[in-house]
């Protein structure tokens, strides 16, 4: 089955296209399953305004709008509603509420900030030390092991900012691929990344380095397209080559995730 959990849109404030569009280019792609998962909204506690996430108010519109589409488009595609999400421990209550509120088929483990990003910076651009990393690997398996989570979205994305696979690298990811492995939660290959080092002759994520010692821990993966423009979903090549490159790394690809059935 060809499926993407990996899509954002406009409300993210960094992508392009229509709901609709997304939906119309899944089907020109041939997937059979498409999943929404924009960056989740938090109720801070102070005046913070993140510039990369849609506001708490968006968040019913969002849902009636995917809602319509799946309505729509049943007969053509299947359309699940969740969100890329962060492990922060304060404002978890805040999300499970809104995940029983609307009903949300899953939600998407994105580490992108330890914490809070009211306080901590982004570690796709600021891991470039020890402490960055460690802080990393923490707010992962703490967020893994909340049970929350059905993947692991982009787990080497601290490489978009370390300096070079090294053995603190080597070591943090094999804690975060055992307990990956353990609590069978997929890890996502992501290839929204693919483009951009290719052009800029780049080597970011999927790290190769990674994906050798995740294949080593027994680990399953997921592709995904991390879709920020829906003519993402109509260009095959990467996700070919991604089913090519996990088949060489030996590792089992699922094409499904796991969906929230209790609300």
């Amino acid at each position: 089955m060809k499926t993407n959990y990996h899509t954002h849109t406009t409300r993210c404030m960094h992508a392009t296209g229509s709901d609709e569009d997304y939906v119309l280019s899944a089907i020109k792609g041939s997937y059979q399953e498409l999943g929404f998962s924009d960056h989740t909204p938090w109720k801070y506690h102070t005046d913070y305004v993140a510039d990369m996430r849609m506001l708490p108010e968006e968040l019913p519109g969002y849902v009636e709008s995917l809602r319509s589409l799946r309505e729509k488009y049943r007969d053509q595609i299947s359309i699940k509603i969740g969100l890329e999400c962060e492990y922060f421990p304060t404002y978890i209550h805040w999300l499970k509420e809104k995940i029983k509120e609307y009903q949300l088929d899953y939600i998407l483990f994105g580490n992108h900030h330890y914490h809070t990003d009211e306080k901590f910076p982004y570690f796709g651009h600021h891991t470039e030390n020890l402490d960055m990393l460690e802080l990393y690997e923490e707010s992962a398996i703490e967020g893994m092991e909340s049970g929350l989570f059905c993947c692991l979205a982009h787990p080497d994305l601290f490489m978009r900012s370390y300096p070079q696979f090294d053995r603190h690298c080597k070591l943090i990811s094999r804690h975060i691929c055992r307990t990956a492995a353990r609590l069978h939660i997929p890890l996502e290959y992501n290839i929204g990344y693919v483009a951009y080092n290719e052009a800029h002759n780049l080597q970011t994520y999927p790290c190769p380095d990674f994906w050798h010692i995740a294949a080593n821990e027994g680990c399953t993966a997921i592709i995904g397209l991390d879709a920020h423009n829906n003519k993402d979903l109509e260009t095959p090549v990467y996700y070919n080559r991604a089913i090519e490159e996990l088949k060489t790394l030996k590792i089992q690809r699922v094409d499904s995730l796991s969906l929230i059935t209790n609300h």
